[in-house]
């Protein structure tokens, strides 16, 4: 229920802000607007203010603003369009062609600011982000019987390169490999001062399959399970554990590792420090049932630290920020034409509403965050020059002006049942992906 909500409003802010850019400039221009729609389909809600009428309409994946003389950008269709539209100053038929582009460009423009606005609004309430994303990539762990155990990876390996580009942290890591999903990723890493080159293979839903590596996390309890050895033994959140039994620990998943390897319950000596106090406590692990394997109940704490910053710093760094997802983004378009990245890792309505509940629930910030990343995407997506996007409309306009004249009406049509065809296929498949998702 949560993504139900999170997703309509979500969708309803960035739809309404899209329509409204077209409507605004079409005003501006004097144009009439007879329609302003939320959604398609049968209105919901309907009401009527001066000449347009405003709705809410059953279908909520998208909206129009109905203008004027609209119907045809030439001459009347077979008598269906009223021919005064093509004379009357009012319509949009009647507007030079750089109005009618800025008109068509006004709605992706209104989204692609809503993201800077929305960035720069999350970066001032504050963003809680993972330390170790800013940090080099050096590999922890490496996850039995993954991707990155059959590429070879082995923990304290320092990642160098991805596909030839120089890795800097954990984020430019991981932009790295998602943006390979379903591909092959040659990785340059650093082992005991050697070079050494990997493929790995990456997952095509790399948020359901982890490539299997995992940063260095020292062993900090974040959180004690009740009714558990680690909650008889004392031991409190903040907690770090050096040693069992006299062996230094590594890390994290060096913990894990050696408890899970216990296959019967013997005492153990763990050296804690806390509060700069170091001191021994013993402890003697439990079986589940559940996991059928021994545990001691305690949970690891994530280091997170809050990015906040003042209005001009945070509009810099939402600027900053719509560059690099501006040039991922491209790359994934550019992915998708060459074959590089695969279709498969599209998602449509279902993936945005499970992305949009979990945004939400981390906070209001992770969600603004989100949906900027979204009015983003829905801005570009729309200048895209296929037909029945705005970016269609604004090349036939700029083709127009080129060879001086307008196109036939049937080339017109044509090209908007290829259009409509494309995205028709499209919205198919990535709802066939979504469904895929949720099944497996």
């Amino acid at each position: 229920m949560l993504s139900l909500i999170a997703f309509l409003i979500m969708l309803g802010v960035l739809i309404t802000i899209h329509e409204f850019g077209h409507f605004l400039f079409a005003k501006m221009f004097g144009v009439k607007v007879e329609v302003f729609s939320i959604g398609f389909g049968k209105p919901i809600v309907q009401w009527k203010k001066g000449e347009t009428v405003y709705q809410i309409a059953l279908i909520p994946l998208g909206g129009y603003v109905k203008m004027y003389g609209e119907d045809s950008m030439t001459e009347p269709v077979q008598g269906e369009v009223d021919k005064n539209a093509f004379k009357d100053h009012r319509s949009f038929y009647s507007k030079p062609r750089w109005q009618k582009i800025l008109i068509a460009f006004a709605g992706p423009l209104f989204n692609i600011v809503l993201a800077l606005i929305l960035f720069a609004t999350a970066y001032m309430i504050g963003i809680e982000e993972p330390a170790y994303m800013e940090k080099p990539v050096v590999i922890g762990y490496v996850q039995p019987n993954t991707y990155a155990e059959k590429a070879g990876f082995k923990p304290k390996d320092k990642v160098l390169m991805v596909d030839g580009k120089p890795i800097k942290n954990w984020k430019e890591f991981t932009l790295a490999i998602g943006l390979k999903a379903g591909k092959t990723a040659k990785v340059l890493v650093e082992r005991d001062g050697k070079k050494i080159a990997l493929s790995v293979s990456i997952p095509e839903n790399i948020t359901k399959d982890s490539l299997g590596v995992a940063p260095v996390l020292p062993v900090i309890i974040g959180k004690i399970l009740p009714d558990t050895p680690a909650e008889k033994a004392g031991l409190k959140e903040g907690d770090e554990i050096i040693a069992v039994n006299g062996k230094p620990i590594n890390g994290w998943f060096d913990f894990v590792k050696f408890i899970s390897s216990i296959k019967e319950p013997k005492p153990l000596t763990l050296l804690v420090k806390r509060e700069n106090k170091t001191f021994s406590i013993r402890i003697t692990p439990k079986y589940n049932e559940k996991l059928k394997k021994y545990i001691v109940g305690i949970a690891p704490k994530f280091e997170t630290k809050l990015v906040k910053y003042p209005f001009f710093e945070a509009l810099e760094k939402a600027y900053n920020k719509m560059i690099e997802l501006t040039v991922a983004i491209g790359k994934v378009i550019k992915g998708l034409i060459t074959g590089e990245v695969s279709f498969k890792t599209l998602g449509g309505p279902i993936s945005i509403a499970q992305f949009s509940g979990q945004a939400l629930e981390a906070g209001i910030a992770t969600y603004l965050f989100a949906m900027a990343f979204i009015s983003l995407q829905l801005g570009y997506l729309n200048l895209l020059p296929i037909p029945v996007l705005d970016g269609g409309l604004i090349a036939i306009l700029l083709l127009e002006s080129i060879i001086r004249r307008p196109l036939p009406d049937k080339a017109k049509e044509y090209l908007s049942y290829l259009g409509f065809a494309l995205l028709g296929t499209l919205m198919i498949y990535v709802i066939f992906n979504d469904i895929l998702r949720v099944l497996q």
